[in-house]
């Protein structure tokens, strides 16, 4: 699910040289400040229009100790957003995500440091494109989008599931030991601030969603369940 490379464009775009250190002072009284994480845990107030999971890695990781699995991915939120207001939608809060996901091409499980940005101020045809944007600026394969809708939307065709106290070694351990849910749900994440874990689903497979929960320690009576439009873009 996703692929990038890095070229660094912050939300100033200015090159400090003679006389660059005042105009990034007059750029940055026009230009938002770019708030990386301002979301710990995935945690809101109120839902957004719709969510976007999006990444700069491009490796594949087996190792969970790996350096790259320690990123804050600042900077990298700083520029998504950027793309997100460019092209015309509000980016709002964000979460530092590390997620495990089945390659069916490699069949294997990897880690990956990743981010959730909640999005406002588009529709469903903004968003697709706002993704497509992403994907091909950063080399992914996909990109994840989910936009929230009422249960009883004729286009509320998935789900996504929040369950507390969920470490990543336990979700990377039961994508592993589990065929059907890694070819189901592809993978999932854990907020890295909170423990959360994040499912995003077909609806069809909630009876699938919450075994799988089980299997992995999670306490499905506690579990937020929102309904929405699930789309990998690319």
């Amino acid at each position: 699910m996703k692929r990038w490379p890095a070229a660094l464009v912050l939300a100033f775009g200015i090159t400090i040289g003679a006389g660059g250190a005042q105009s990034a002072v007059a750029a940055s009284t026009h230009t938002p400040a770019c708030v990386a994480d301002a979301s710990p845990g995935h945690t809101r107030r109120h839902l957004p229009v719709a969510e976007i999971f999006v990444t700069d890695n491009t490796a594949v990781i087996s190792d969970p100790n790996d350096p790259r699995l320690r990123t804050e991915l600042n900077r990298f939120a700083c520029q998504v957003r950027a793309t997100i207001r460019a092209h015309g939608a509000d980016p709002d809060k964000s979460s530092l995500l590390d997620g495990v996901f089945w390659s069916g091409e490699s069949q294997s499980v990897t880690y990956e440091r990743s981010r959730e940005f909640d999005v406002d101020g588009l529709d469903a045809a903004e968003l697709n494109h706002i993704a497509d944007v992403l994907r091909k600026r950063y080399d992914q394969e996909s990109v994840l989008t989910f936009e929230y809708l009422r249960a009883d939307s004729p286009r509320a065709d998935a789900i996504e599931v929040e369950v507390p106290n969920v470490g990543v070694q336990r979700l990377h351990d039961g994508l592993a030991a589990d065929p059907e849910a890694r070819e189901r749900l592809f993978g999932g994440s854990v907020t890295v601030r909170g423990g959360k874990l994040i499912l995003v689903a077909d609806r069809a497979d909630a009876a699938l969603v919450e075994r799988f929960v089980g299997t992995l320690g999670g306490d499905w009576s506690s579990a937020t369940v929102h309904y929405g439009d699930r789309e990998f873009v690319g």
